[in-house]
């Protein structure tokens, strides 16, 4: 038997060929970890202008906000990914979701700009944790042949996160105001919490724990071809975050201004393109399954790419409805994929590692978008400012086509 056929017989041991009660278990905790991470996000940008009122914030220290949120996670994701790897996928969600449960909750207490600052750049690294953590959770516990489905069904738990956010918040901040709002961003992490309190670890990791330890940020540069695929997933992550940012921050100045939606309807909208991220991340996991990563990568980049230039030019509400919802499918879809590809392109000793450094670096970078969105918005105009998202999917493609491989059905080392 050669080497590769003794350590396939041997991972079959502990990846189960069928879909388990623990992979289902662990898709369910990894989501809601994730619709957490999604809900908070969605809740701070329709908040900021009460915040803004409530404290007497300028624009810009409001926007900032949510930037170094952002900040924070990045944070966490380049420390708790290892904490992860060493310590162990479930332990250390559970140590991420109560730091962010903590200083989310201190959010509603705030009296000023710099101790709000201070709260949700914590809260941030608690969040920083959460993807990278329940994807390789995921993906350890699932078989092969469906990885980048249940990869998927995580990211689905940010987009549940993200519409029961945009369909509550109009309805309780008039009576609960933006305090109120940030206790109701406990809940998520208290009902994730529960569900991770009676999992155990995967078995992959379990037995990868028992091998000499390594630096599992090594990984990341072992060699040739993972400084490769490194460069390159860092590119992906940082366009989708980059174009998801710039766009859901300012899509209620939007239609607001351009459009004159108010507050109910404007979230009427969003929820369209939020929807339509849903069906797109479910989409990506079945197709990406069956034909590759790859492929679907680059075609929901063009996809992408053809909606930031047409979404601007929409002037008509029913159309611009419509629109949205095709935007949502490229725009967030590939979200679905970034589990499955990272977790087969490293090993499981740096998985975790691997999966919360890579998104977290584009998530970082995705921070910017609003930021560069404001200013282009202010120097020409926010239709001008959205289609300049165009060249960032061109980028994104490039990058796929040339630095991306393959892995689709291989089994995890």
């Amino acid at each position: 038997m050669s080497i590769n056929s003794a350590l396939d017989s041997a991972r079959t041991d502990v990846v189960p060929a069928e879909v388990d009660s623990y992979a289902r278990k662990a898709v369910v905790a990894s989501g809601l970890g994730y619709a957490m991470d999604g809900f908070d996000l969605l809740i701070l940008s329709f908040i900021l202008v009460p915040v803004s009122a409530g404290l007497h914030l300028t624009q810009p220290e409001a926007g900032s906000l949510i930037t170094w949120t952002l900040i924070g996670a990045v944070i966490g994701g380049l420390t708790v990914g290892a904490l992860s790897d060493r310590y162990g996928r479930v332990r250390v969600l559970s140590w991420t979701i109560l730091l962010f449960a903590g200083f989310t909750g201190l959010c509603a207490f705030a009296q000023g700009y710099w101790d709000l600052l201070t709260y949700r750049t914590i809260a941030g690294i608690g969040l920083g944790g959460e993807f990278g953590i329940g994807m390789a959770l995921a993906a350890e516990a699932w078989p092969a042949r469906k990885r980048a489905r249940a990869t998927s069904y995580v990211a689905l738990g940010w987009q549940a996160g993200v519409l029961t956010a945009a369909l509550i918040t109009p309805v309780l901040i008039p009576y609960i105001g933006w305090r109120g709002m940030f206790l109701v961003g406990v809940l998520p992490a208290i009902l994730a919490f529960a569900v991770r309190y009676y999992l155990g670890e995967p078995a992959l990791f379990v037995e990868a724990s028992k091998k000499k330890r390594i630096n599992p940020y090594s990984v990341l540069f072992a060699n040739r071809e993972s400084t490769r695929a490194t460069i390159g997933i860092g590119i992906m992550t940082s366009a989708q975050n980059f174009g998801y940012y710039g766009i859901m921050i300012w899509l209620p100045a939007y239609l607001s201004t351009k459009m004159g939606f108010s507050v109910t309807r404007s979230a009427l909208w969003i929820s369209a393109t939020v929807a339509g991220g849903a069906v797109g991340m479910w989409v990506f996991g079945q197709l990406a399954d069956r034909i590759g990563r790859k492929p679907l990568f680059i075609a929901f980049q063009g996809g992408a790419a053809i909606m930031a230039f047409v979404y601007p030019q929409i002037t008509d509400p029913n159309a611009l409805l419509v629109a949205g919802a095709v935007s949502g499918i490229f725009l967030s879809g590939m979200i679905g994929g970034y589990g499955a590809l990272i977790a087969e392109t490293y090993p499981t000793q740096g998985r975790s590692t691997a999966q919360n450094v890579l998104f977290n670096f584009g998530r970082g970078v995705g921070g910017f978008g609003p930021l560069v969105v404001g200013v282009l918005a202010t120097q020409y105009s926010l239709t001008t400012a959205l289609s300049f998202l165009v060249v960032i999917w061109v980028v994104d493609i490039i990058a796929t086509a040339f630095l991306i491989k393959e892995h689709k059905g291989e089994s995890l080392a």
